[in-house]
């Protein structure tokens, strides 16, 4: 018996023709796979952010209240400026990167080059600007009081306006050392020590008849209830820890919680536009280099357009999410 062998042309292609799903290429199809099942982990994280919203929600901090700073603004309350700032740069980066792919569907190499630059400047300029909310969120700026029951008390005027801990905090003639393993059982250490200690804060919450303390509590008017004068001395008595900023163990705005979501969901998203960063550096590269004219084919400048306007969609849920809502 003779075998019959059959030879593939050499000219067609594995994915192509009528075995194209929906006429995209292979690699276009496993990009949307991939933007499928990663929208999936992003919709995890924010129902589960959502459903503890709805737990917590008399002592959610409130977004106008801890997202107020600018760039060389410094002591101007500015809520949520900044950030509405960081995501017009980073839709406006998903524009110009519409406009790479549609350079690349015309063979004009300078265009997508130029526009492919002004994508990657848009995404630093939007990851910058994720660091710098990480810091100020981190550093805090008025500070905060914890109880033994684990409640927040921040510190408002007869006004209602937030005083900064360092504004009456007195200086006390005690000595603070910070507990480290050199200095006890190889089990313990403690955090940095907080500028001001739980006594300091007290005393000079005493010599400022002026000052009350507002509780973390959110009424029916969306704002924070502030106690009476015997109250907040009664509250402020129960006081273990002085708090200031924000980490995955304590925050001064409110319930931990949200410290915990902010730095995951924002950090998870910004992995995700310092990777696209990455790809869209080596993507410009190899369009100066004229890797994709003499392929006579821009499509990988397409493909990595859809994972930027990706990220771009999932940042308008986030920034729903946390900010707005």
């Amino acid at each position: 018996m003779g075998a019959t062998v059959t030879t593939a042309n050499n000219d067609e292609k594995i994915w192509s023709g009528g075995n194209e799903p929906m006429g995209a290429s292979y690699g276009k199809l496993m990009m949307w796979f991939f933007i499928v099942s990663d929208a999936l982990t992003f919709s995890g994280f924010l129902a589960a952010y959502g459903f503890s919203r709805f737990k917590f929600i008399e002592t959610w901090p409130l977004a106008d209240e801890v997202f107020t700073h600018f760039p060389f603004l410094h002591g101007v309350s500015a809520p949520m400026y900044y950030v509405a700032l960081m995501t017009f740069i980073l839709i406006f980066s998903s524009v110009t990167m519409v406009l790479a792919v549609d350079a690349g569907h015309q063979m004009k190499k300078d265009k997508v080059a130029l526009y492919m630059f002004l994508t990657i400047i848009g995404g630093l300029i939007f990851v910058g600007s994720q660091a710098w909310e990480w810091k100020n969120f981190i550093k805090g700026e008025y500070g905060a009081v914890e109880t033994t029951g684990g409640s927040l008390l921040q510190f408002v005027d007869k006004d209602g306006k937030r005083v900064a801990l360092a504004d009456f905090a007195k200086t006390l003639p005690e000595e603070r050392e910070q507990l480290t393993r050199s200095k006890a059982k190889w089990f313990m250490s403690e955090p940095a020590l907080p500028s001001y200690s739980v006594a300091e804060i007290q005393a000079g919450f005493k010599a400022n008849p002026d000052l009350l303390v507002r509780t973390e509590t959110i009424t029916k008017d969306k704002k924070k209830l502030v106690l009476s004068r015997a109250e907040s001395e009664a509250r402020l008595a129960d006081a273990k820890l002085v708090i200031e900023g924000a980490n995955l163990t304590h925050n001064e705005y409110g319930s931990k919680l949200f410290a915990d979501f902010f730095f995951f969901i924002t950090g998870f998203h910004g992995f995700h536009v310092f990777s696209g960063v990455v790809i869209n550096i080596i993507i410009f590269f190899n369009v100066l280099l004229g890797t994709y004219e003499k392929r006579r084919s821009y499509e990988m400048v397409e493909k990595v357009g859809l994972y930027w306007h990706f990220v771009d969609l999932v940042w308008v849920f986030v920034f729903t999410v946390f900010y707005l809502v």
